[in-house]
């Protein structure tokens, strides 16, 4: 495992139980597996169909890490794009992705759900994604391009 392991996070399994460990942000995709630092010190790749979902915690000790069926309870503030996955297993998740194309990860979604946290979602654990809206692009690129009006413009040469 080559750099820092500096994130930590609980790797959320279909079948099994969760583990907690730390991953290298910029290196923790490899083309077979999540890579990440166990808790006992031991380094393990993770197989992409066996995981659904990865979070990056703040305490891997606390208790709830993972709540199935998370949606928004109204309109997300935030911008991006606002979308619904589904799982092999029937679970769902909401979450907001980056409106930026070059951020996407070939082997799967990195998400902000609504509590916050940030979550890597692999393509293999997704059976449907659905897409809601999308926030803030639009208005923010309509109120920096907006030109004012004449009648707004001071009168200094007049």
């Amino acid at each position: 495992m080559a750099g820092s392991t500096s994130k930590k996070v609980v790797a959320v399994r279909f079948d099994r139980e969760p583990v907690p460990g730390f991953v290298n942000s910029q290196t923790y995709l490899h083309p077979d597996g999540i890579e990440l630092l166990t808790a006992a010190g031991n380094v393990a790749l993770l197989p992409y169909d066996e995981v659904k979902a990865l979070c990056f915690v703040r305490d891997t000790s606390s208790g709830e890490t993972w709540r199935p069926n998370l949606a928004f309870t109204a309109r997300p503030k935030s911008s991006g794009i606002w979308v619904r996955f589904r799982f092999r297993d029937g679970d769902t998740i909401e979450g907001l992705v980056s409106s930026n194309l070059l951020a996407l990860e070939p082997e799967g979604f990195i998400i902000t759900p609504p509590d916050g946290a940030r979550v890597f979602l692999p393509k293999t654990a997704v059976v449907e994604t659905q897409v809601l809206g999308v926030i803030g692009v639009a208005a923010g690129r309509a109120a920096r391009t907006a030109k004012p009006g004449r009648e707004n413009q001071l009168k200094m040469f007049e």
